[in-house]
């Protein structure tokens, strides 16, 4: 019977820590891309262009232009400033981490045997395609919600009648506030209970506060291959595996707006931590074609990644309630539910596919390379980000399958297919190179995703601005970028069915600075 009775604890575990939402899937989605400094420093436009290893990540058909050996190194360093505006406050935050470009080696291979095929190449390169490093800070008084709605819709929409079912079922959410006091009975008059009630004091203010720290990145390990079809068509292909970690503490206070000792409440706190990790792996195939010898075109597509993650949660509740449900500070945390354990789930995760189209012209386009003068390239870069996908591990545990399903719905209801546009160009000056660009990673958002409301903070994306230098002489060049970031995001403390919910507007600017030292061999 114990044992029973311990294998439903954890199905009700594992079925608690499906906390999953839209916002996960585009984390690891809307991303910009990375590359060397040089091509950063152009705009990132690759797709056309070529001859430059961040074209592993990019479009594989580039690395047809190698007809030499090259070894790449990219150290970065990347600073964030977050400034929120919350219900008509603001906060700034700000975060500063190490950072890197694509790295790795280029082996190119003439083939003189044929006379059609000219060369081939391949790469073996690593990328950082996303960089999680980040510190946020929101605050705003708000008297229409409180985030303890969230504990009180759970319990109200599973139609949990019981208080002992309200104490143990829901030990990532409800039972934490419920065993806290910050959820209590309604009853009749004979005893009989009729519901639930919140103690925040919504009608007279509530002061709300949440700082996140996260941390983590996706890296990207990649083998390519590429063939030259008489200096005119070049075809390649590379397979990618990509690393995950992601590393989130949040802190969620809210605190009597009156200062009233008397009314039940003093302040209450809700303290998360999230780990995912894992890994995935991905398919990229391009192409470029030059119909003159100025001129390149280029096409690639992205597959999905496909992901096998974990997440590693825990959450707890901590009350002051002046005295109410017992003198003193209660706290509970979900880890006295497991045996003083973290919460574990197994998942997997799609991103969606991209593809892009692009087209670059070469000033005094030559096979010596030291003769050419620089490049003008463009992409438009087309996601479907209604593609990204979550699925249970297991096809016979219907409950997740049927979650799953639901939030896919979501995802399709909430977001779009956006357009990306890169831009940059590069002159050239005997052996030194100057580079500017800019970029644009259009908004993947439905209204939906905003409840229905417009303002500014629906026109969401990403724009860098790119100036760099460059080296090159004898074997060896040396190339350093800034780019200077600009987004416009939003981000909700909480969801709630039926009352009123608030979101955090975020503007983020910062810098990177990345440098790329490479040698021939």
């Amino acid at each position: 019977m114990r044992t029973h009775i311990f294998l439903a604890a954890l199905l009700l575990i594992s079925m608690n820590l499906l906390a999953q939402e839209p916002a996960d899937a585009l984390r690891y989605s809307w991303i910009t891309q990375g590359g060397t400094a040089r091509m950063l420093g152009s705009g990132g436009a690759t797709t056309a262009l070529g001859g430059d290893i961040s074209a592993t990540f990019t479009n594989p058909a580039g690395l047809g232009l190698y007809k030499t050996n090259e070894l790449v190194l990219s150290p970065g360093f990347r600073l964030i400033n977050n400034k929120t505006n919350y219900r008509d406050m603001g906060e700034k935050d700000n975060k500063s981490s190490f950072d890197f470009g694509t790295t790795g080696v280029v082996f190119g291979l003439p083939l003189t045997g044929n006379r059609n095929w000219k060369s081939a190449a391949f790469s073996l390169a690593l990328n950082h395609a996303a960089n999680f490093n980040g510190n946020m800070t929101l605050r705003g008084n708000n008297n229409q919600s409180s985030y303890s709605e969230k504990y009180l819709e759970e319990l109200i929409n599973n139609n949990v009648t019981d208080p002992n079912m309200a104490a143990q079922n829901f030990p990532y959410g409800a039972s934490l506030a419920f065993n806290t006091f910050l959820i209590d009975t309604l009853n009749d008059a004979g005893g009989q209970l009729t519901g639930y009630r919140s103690l925040a004091p919504v009608v007279t203010g509530l002061v709300q506060q949440q700082t996140i720290r996260t941390k983590g990145g996706i890296t990207d390990f990649a083998f390519a291959g590429a063939g030259n079809y008489l200096d005119k068509l070049y075809i390649g292909a590379s397979i990618g595996i990509s690393v995950l970690n992601y590393d989130r503490q949040s802190s969620f206070t809210e605190s009597d707006a009156t200062n009233d000792s008397n009314n039940n409440f003093n302040y209450f706190t809700t303290d998360e931590t999230l780990k995912t990790s894992g890994g995935g792996a991905n398919l990229k195939l391009g192409v470029i074609f030059k119909p003159i010898e100025s001129v390149r075109l280029g096409l690639s597509f992205h597959s999905p990644t496909w992901y096998q993650l974990k997440d590693v949660y825990t959450a707890a509740v901590t009350t002051d309630l002046e005295g109410y449900g017992g003198s003193g500070i209660k706290s509970q945390s979900s880890t006295n539910f497991n045996n003083g354990m973290a919460g574990e789930y197994n998942y997997y995760y799609t991103t969606p596919w991209r593809a892009a189209f692009g087209a670059a012209y070469v000033f005094r386009e030559e096979s010596d390379v030291h003769q050419q003068r620089g490049y003008v390239s463009a992409d438009v870069e087309y996601v479907n980000y209604t593609s990204s996908s979550f699925r249970a591990q297991s096809s016979t545990d219907q409950a997740s399958t049927d979650y799953f399903h639901t939030l896919n719905q979501k995802i399709d209801g909430v977001f779009k297919s956006a357009v990306n546009i890169r831009i940059g160009g590069e002159l050239k000056f005997n052996t030194i190179m100057v580079r500017a660009g800019y970029a644009f990673y259009g908004n993947p958002y439905t209204a939906n995703f905003f409840n229905n409301k417009t303002s500014d903070i629906v026109k969401a994306n990403h724009m860098n601005l790119s100036a760099g230098l460059g080296w090159r002489d004898k074997g060896i060049f040396v190339d350093l970028t800034a780019i200077y970031r600009i987004s416009k995001d939003a981000y909700y403390p909480y969801r709630l069915d039926q009352s009123v919910f608030s979101p955090a507007s975020i503007n983020s600017n910062g810098v990177n600075v990345l440098a790329t030292v490479g040698f021939k061999f």
